[in-house]
């Protein structure tokens, strides 16, 4: 492993602390202004700063999700898969998904331009 992570990759695990802290602001900034974001637990995306900030808003106000990197694979054109422990709580405390799942983001110009949720290539899964 290289002594100095690749920029999108130090991007990306800020990113996920910003969202872990519940930082919106700070999570926004590292995006474009017209931001593809996944509705992960409603389907479909939102697009652009403003919605990501009221989806996650009302996201929050139903679950406790934390979302914790464990690997990145740089994928062909720019994008990068991310190998994520998420786990999610109801409000009052209650496991709802303990799993791995893949993120996959595009990054343009230093910023988030999408993400998308998928699958993790099943040799990426480990006991």
């Amino acid at each position: 492993m290289p002594d100095q992570p690749a920029p999108e990759i130090e991007l990306l695990r800020t990113a996920y602390a910003a969202f872990n802290a519940r930082d919106i602001d700070a999570a926004l900034a590292l995006m474009t202004p017209d931001v593809a974001w996944p509705r992960a637990f409603k389907g479909g995306f939102v697009h652009g700063s403003e919605e990501v900030r009221a989806y996650w808003t009302e996201q929050w106000s139903e679950i406790n999700g934390q979302v914790e990197p464990v690997a990145f694979h740089l994928e062909e054109g720019g994008r990068i898969l991310v190998d994520v422990h998420q786990v999610v709580h109801d409000l009052a405390g209650a496991i709802l998904a303990d799993e791995h799942v893949g993120h996959r983001f595009t990054i343009e110009h230093g910023l988030i331009q999408g993400m998308e949720v998928c699958l993790l290539p099943s040799s990426g899964l480990g006991a």
